[in-house]
């Protein structure tokens, strides 16, 4: 007994994909047509053989494929555009970058979920059915997935807005410390796995402040030990800061004083100061 299913679509480039697909690996007993009628072209699947698990697996797969390949991009764009209609097209075009960075990343569990979810439905929908036309498919077929993709949306706005703010901060600090005068202070930031201690010159050690009172910086939640630092760095206004990475990790405390001081900053990894601390990285606590 034959087994056939049908893809009806006026899509061109999918009509190709799915041809592209089956002959880059067709299977044992099954061939693949194309025909076109007055309203869709028909890609149809044919199975010869008696594995029908086989052939619900190798259709659903192409089908899924097909749906994150020419589908999925313009859900999330209408999505953003129901939702977060308030964004400029310039942030809109940004969050969708953030949402294809999310849903390519192969190691993220909503990546193989939502392939998980569709591979099922579809799966489910070849064995019970001869003929799907797609876009009526995708519209009321998917609601699972359509909820994943929403929380990949407010997930990348998110991720939008926290960036957005991090640049706020970064050029709000850098408009402090261009409208002030600098000292004539060269300061050593001695950093270890998120630790930091300040030097001066004379490589003496330099009380970190901890008053919030002084802050020209708070923290919207708590303040760590990097938040006390930065903020010293911004009460002194040190002409130049020597950052000695001690295991040579720029992290993002790192890099967000590489942003607010600018060329003020020096790092450096091999320097006689940078010897005596991978020796010891706690020295400066004793």
């Amino acid at each position: 007994m034959i087994r056939s299913f049908c893809i009806k679509t006026n899509n061109n480039y999918i009509l190709n994909y799915l041809l592209d697909y089956f002959n880059d690996n067709p299977p044992e007993n099954m061939y693949f047509s194309l025909n076109s009628f007055k309203i869709y072209d028909n890609a149809i699947f044919h199975y010869k053989g008696e594995n029908y698990e086989l052939f619900y697996n190798y259709v659903a797969k192409a089908f899924l494929d097909l749906i994150i390949e020419f589908y999925e991009d313009k859900l999330i764009s209408n999505l953003l555009e129901y939702n977060y209609f308030y964004f400029s097209d310039k942030e809109k075009k940004h969050i969708l970058t953030i949402c294809k960075n999310f849903s390519s990343d192969i190691e993220n569990l909503e990546f193989l979920k939502r392939k998980s979810i569709i591979f099922d439905i579809c799966k489910e929908y070849i064995e019970e059915n001869k003929f799907v036309i797609l876009d009526g498919f995708i519209r009321f077929r998917l609601q699972e997935y359509m909820c994943i993709l929403d929380d990949l949306v407010d997930s990348a706005v998110n991720s939008f807005i926290i960036e957005k703010e991090y640049v706020e901060f970064i050029n709000l600090l850098k408009f402090y410390i261009n409208s002030q005068i600098p000292s004539n202070k060269i300061i050593h930031l001695i950093y270890f796995k998120n630790e930091s201690v300040l030097l001066d010159e004379e490589k003496n050690i330099i009380k970190i402040d901890t008053n919030i009172t002084n802050a020209k910086y708070m923290s919207d939640i708590t303040f760590s030990s990097n938040d006390y630092c930065l903020n010293t760095l911004l009460n002194i206004l040190p002409k130049q800061i020597f950052i000695h990475l001690i295991d040579s990790n720029e992290d993002e405390f790192i890099n967000t004083l590489k942003n607010i001081f600018g060329k003020k900053v020096t790092i450096c990894f091999e320097c006689e100061l940078c010897k005596k601390y991978k020796i010891n990285p706690f020295i400066y606590k004793k």
